[in-house]
C-alpha cells in the first residue's frame, strides 16, 4: 500500500461510510445571538481601520457629507437617495471605464447586508450599489447601511443573499503587507472606507 493509499484509507475509516451525498445539518451555524450585533459591526469596522459613523435616519446627509469632505468627483449610483448626496461638492455619473473611474474622488453606495462578527460589508450590486467596479476603484467608498441589516454571522449573511448575484464582500480598506509586514493601503480597492450605520 502507498503512502497516498494509506492515508485515504485513514480518512475513509474517520468518516464512518459518509459518501459525498451524505448531508452535514449546518442549522447549527444559524443559531448565534449577539446582544448588540449592530455594536458589535461597528467595533469590528474599526478594526479594521475604516471608518464609522453612527447616525439617525435625519442625519445620513449630514454625516455622507462629512465622510466626503476633501472629495470633488464622487459618483452615486442611481436609487441612492438624493437627499443623502444634497451636499456632495461634484455628483457626477459613472463614466463606465476603469481609467474614467480612476479620475474619481469617491463612491457613494448602499448595501444589502452587514456581519457583525467580521465587520464585512457585503454588497449585491442592487438597487443603490452601482455595477462592482464602483467600489473597487475610486480612492474612498463611503457605504451608508441600516441598522437592521446588520446579522451576526457569515451564515445568517448567506442565507439572506441571491447566489446568482455578484457579490462584493468588503472587510476595512485594500490592504496588504509585504514580507516585511509594511503596510499599504489602496492597492487593489479603495485606501479609505467609511461605513455609515443608519438606526
Amino acid at each position: 500500500m502507498s503512502a497516498r493509499e494509506e492515508v485515504l484509507a485513514r480518512v475513509r475509516h474517520a468518516l464512518g461510510g459518509a459518501t459525498r451525498d451524505t448531508q452535514v445539518p449546518r442549522t447549527y451555524a444559524r443559531e448565534r445571538t449577539l446582544a448588540d450585533p449592530v455594536g458589535l459591526f461597528c467595533e469590528r469596522v474599526a478594526d479594521y481601520r475604516a471608518r464609522v459613523t453612527r447616525c439617525g435616519a435625519d442625519e445620513v446627509a449630514v454625516a455622507v457629507e462629512a465622510a466626503l469632505r476633501g472629495t470633488e468627483r464622487v459618483v452615486v449610483p442611481r436609487d441612492v437617495p438624493d437627499e443623502w448626496a444634497r451636499r456632495v461638492w461634484q455628483r457626477v455619473q459613472d463614466p463606465g471605464t476603469a481609467a474614467g473611474l480612476d479620475r474619481v474622488d469617491a463612491v457613494l453606495t448602499t448595501a444589502t447586508v452587514g456581519i457583525a462578527v467580521t465587520g464585512t460589508v457585503v454588497l449585491d450590486h442592487g438597487p443603490g450599489q452601482g455595477r462592482r467596479a464602483l467600489t473597487l476603484v475610486p480612492d474612498r467608498h463611503v457605504c451608508v447601511l441600516r441598522a437592521d441589516q446588520v446579522v451576526a454571522d457569515v451564515p445568517a449573511a448567506v442565507a439572506l443573499l441571491d447566489p446568482l448575484r455578484p457579490q462584493t464582500w468588503v472587510s476595512g480598506p485594500s490592504a496588504t503587507s509585504d514580507i516585511e509586514l509594511s503596510r499599504v493601503e489602496g492597492v487593489h480597492g479603495p485606501r479609505t472606507l467609511h461605513v455609515i450605520v443608519v438606526g
